[in-house]
């Protein structure tokens, strides 16, 4: 696998898996294609393997090396510092992002089955939530029907705003929102909304596919 690019538009490629390793070794690839139908989504293909050991999946990056970078660009925001960290990126690339706005004012909200407010909010609805407020587009409530309405795309094609999917429960069960440097934003069930890795082993043995949402008011580059 090619290593991590901080580039706003280059993503390593995430694999869907359900082989257990033994060893402190988990294998990863280059390149996968989603071919599932719409109604059965478990159909994944998968080439050219690599290994890679021991990776680190932090999604907080060295402190001292964000503030370090903003004081030398002199135009830091607290924002783009807190999400430079929670994304381990550079702080240069957020300066178009018009999605963290939204999401910060959803951050830390806990888990709610069924919930679509800021007592408790369940997967889809915060997707629903931050596509209404960010790009004026109404998504259909559940994650089966957002990955239905959704242009499906490789992870290679992957860029802020696509949609992440995962199977949690059987089918298309979880979605989530991807942001950059393999990370996506979604309402987990353990944690409430925050900043996951699509590398971390739960959602890599989990993904499915990525789906792409047309935003007729989206900026370039969304």
């Amino acid at each position: 696998m090619k290593p991590l690019s901080s580039g706003k538009n280059q993503v390593a490629t995430p694999v869907a898996t359900t082989t257990t390793h033994k060893s402190n070794d988990i294998k990863f690839l280059d390149d996968i294609s989603v071919t599932a139908p719409r109604d059965k989504s478990d159909n994944v293909t998968l080439k050219k393997e690599n290994t890679i050991s021991n990776k680190d999946y932090s999604t907080t990056a060295s402190t001292d090396r964000v503030y370090s970078e903003k004081r030398m660009a002199g135009k830091a925001s607290a924002l783009e510092i807190k999400y430079a960290a929670l994304l381990n990126t550079d702080v240069e690339l957020l300066a178009d992002n018009q999605l963290l706005p939204y999401i910060d004012e959803w951050y830390g909200t806990r888990y709610k089955m069924g919930g679509t407010t800021k007592s408790g909010i369940d997967c889809s609805a915060f997707v629903q939530a931050i596509y209404l407020s960010a790009f004026a587009v109404n998504l259909p409530r559940t994650a089966r029907d957002q990955y239905r309405n959704s242009r499906i795309i490789s992870a290679t094609e992957l860029k802020e705003g696509d949609l992440v999917f995962f199977n949690t429960r059987g089918g298309i069960s979880h979605v989530g929102i991807y942001l950059q440097n393999n990370k996506f934003v979604h309402a987990s069930s353990t944690n409430g909304v925050k900043i996951s890795d699509l590398f971390e082993p739960y959602y890599l043995k989990r993904y499915m596919g990525a789906g792409r949402i047309e935003k007729p008011g989206a900026k370039a580059g969304f």
